[in-house]
């Protein structure tokens, strides 16, 4: 199983409306391989804390490339590019 965690920072000046209707996008997807999706606010209870993350666990690699290239998964990242400070991606293996 492979795990796909995203941690988004946002601009201090982000549009608050924007970013809640791409977490919305992001939590209605729900491409094929992928056995749990989560997507979640930091709580703030640490000075320094990202904005929020995603959290994704696929069946194997060919689901989580499948999914980097799905269209309406990019047309998200886009929008939501532009509402981004930094962001920071890692895939590593889960063993069951």
């Amino acid at each position: 199983m492979i795990r796909n965690v995203v941690m988004v920072a946002l601009r201090e000046d982000h549009d608050r409306a924007e970013v809640a209707a791409v977490q919305a996008g992001f939590r209605a997807l729900d491409p094929p391989g992928c056995r749990r999706y989560t997507l979640g606010d930091d709580l703030g209870l640490r000075d320094g804390n990202w904005s929020f993350a995603i959290v994704a666990d696929f069946e194997d690699e060919v689901s989580y490339r499948a999914y980097d290239l799905d269209a309406e998964h990019n047309r998200l990242r886009a929008r939501l590019a532009l509402q981004v400070s930094e962001i920071a991606r890692v895939q590593f293996e889960l063993s069951d």
